[in-house]
């Protein structure tokens, strides 16, 4: 009987350590580490969150009165809308987190089939003003609708009737990226906060801290570089921190080029090239130009976008040629979102600012 089990044993007998095996403790540290710093590292309460004082302040308030009301979240990605709430909501429910909170993401099915049903279901069952410790408790519950802007019409118009109707029972949060496609009676029945991208300092801030406690040996100029492919996205951050983290080795020091290479950044030499290539008035070099970033498996839509900051702030170009290749780069980027060839953009790109250089 035993040659069919996987570790030998039978249930009855005590899992130990040996030469052939794992101790169960050794797993706990595994399954520990394995961890993503994005969730190790989020925020346990509202003071946790980084930056954004507004909110922070609010919710403060509101937790010490036990009085929350409806909120819209809204702002870029990673800046901390959803650990906000969550955290929030862990310091009002405690031990009952889980029983309180109905999340729904983006990867559930948000049709007004699912307002009217499950939403509606859950906002009417009522909830206790005490704990399961006996301490006390707010008597509702949150519903938390991540990236609310995807929901259809529709279904915001059947969630503005739950709102009005379960108000005493259930406070709604919606997080989303975009304000303007949720509509009117929603919004005006919500405390609206905008979280805008971390700064610079912060986000830094951030990083040294998970280096100290991740043992992580970091060269100082890669948290600027870190800094400036994030975009203010902190979670981002940390998942390009922690993906060269684990390419290079727990002992080796991560540097300036391995964050390079493990975001997908397009080195500035192409961009140089690309402009250099253009003023040639050359398209056979134009087209060998493109074939050799193919080869390198650089993406097209990163190389767009360094390229739209690289001639804006190119002092060797008139205001007129920065116009032109903006205006084209900008319809390129469009193309290429609707699923364009790569290829056939950057050559049009490349043939309309050959002429912007030809009009000096």
């Amino acid at each position: 009987m035993q040659a069919f089990l996987k570790t030998g044993r039978t249930t009855g007998e005590s899992f130990s350590t040996g030469t052939g095996g794992e101790s169960s403790t050794t797993s706990t540290k595994r399954a520990k580490h394995s961890v993503p710093w994005v969730e190790k590292y989020r925020p346990k309460s509202v003071d946790d969150v980084v930056e954004q004082a507004e909110v922070v302040a609010v919710l403060r308030e509101s937790l010490s009165t036990t009085d929350l009301p409806n909120l819209l979240l809204y702002g870029p990605p990673g800046t901390g809308k959803t650990s906000t709430i969550l955290a929030a909501a862990r310091q009002l429910f405690g031990d009952m987190f889980k029983e309180r909170i109905l999340e729904l993401n983006a990867s559930d099915d948000r049709g007004i089939a699912v307002i009217r049903n499950k939403v509606k279901t859950f906002a009417q069952l009522t909830a206790s003003g005490t704990r399961t410790d006996g301490k006390p408790c707010p008597p509702f519950k949150i519903v938390i609708l991540d990236e609310a802007d995807a929901m259809t019409h529709a279904a915001q118009a059947a969630l503005r009737r739950t709102m009005e109707k379960e108000t005493k029972t259930t406070r709604f949060c919606l997080v989303c990226n975009y304000v303007s496609r949720i509509i009117e009676p929603i919004t005006s029945r919500c405390t609206k906060f905008r979280f805008k991208p971390l700064g610079e300092e912060k986000i830094i801030e951030r990083l040294r801290y998970i280096c100290d406690q991740e043992g992580v040996k970091v060269d100082e100029d890669v948290y600027k570089d870190i800094v400036n492919i994030s975009g203010g996205d902190l979670r981002r951050a940390i998942t390009t921190l922690q993906s060269c983290h684990r390419l290079k080795g727990t002992q080796a020091r991560i540097e300036r080029q391995d964050i390079l290479e493990m975001s997908g950044v397009v080195p500035e030499r192409y961009l140089e090239e690309f402009i250099s290539v253009c003023k040639s008035s050359n398209y056979s070099k134009l087209e060998e130009f493109v074939q050799n970033l193919a080869y390198d498996a650089y993406s097209v839509g990163q190389l767009f976008e360094q390229l739209t900051e690289y001639i804006v702030y190119n002092d060797g170009l008139t205001e007129k040629q920065k116009a032109v290749i903006c205006e084209k780069l900008g319809e390129c980027c469009f193309r290429l979102h609707g699923g364009g060839s790569e290829y056939i953009q950057i050559m049009d790109l490349g043939c309309v600012t050959i002429q912007a250089l030809k009009d000096q």
